[in-house]
């Protein structure tokens, strides 16, 4: 059965930083390139950023290039997402999932998200 459970959002001011966790099932995580999405209100699901289950390959949308980080822990079936610098506009819900396309409508389950709030 999927699995996947993110926290660590919270309310941060504009320029501050917050670290995401994703804990995920075994049959989800394992081998599998992780991926981090996000929905705005009124605004549909984007991709964010993912990570390749070797450590090896990682991928950013443009708008967090150089402010976000992917990383994962596979001993513990996590990956997590490391927010710097961030922006009134990253206030949305996170999610994670692994990894199938960047189209969200390709996902048939997704976890609970969780909630970041960047104030001006």
């Amino acid at each position: 059965q999927v699995q996947l459970v993110e926290s660590g959002g919270g309310l941060v001011q504009a320029g501050g930083s917050l670290r995401l966790t994703c804990a995920a099932s075994g049959r989800t995580f394992s081998n599998h390139t992780m991926a981090w999405f996000r929905q705005a209100p009124g605004k549909e699901r984007e991709f964010v950023t993912n990570m390749n289950y070797y450590y090896d390959f990682t991928y950013y949308a443009d708008s967090v290039k150089g402010r976000f980080t992917v990383s994962r822990d596979n001993a513990k079936n996590t990956v997590y997402l490391q927010m710097n610098s961030l922006k009134p506009e990253d206030t949305a819900v996170y999610y994670c999932n692994s990894w199938i396309r960047s189209d969200p409508s390709e996902y048939d389950y997704w976890g609970q998200g969780t909630q970041v709030t960047v104030s001006s």
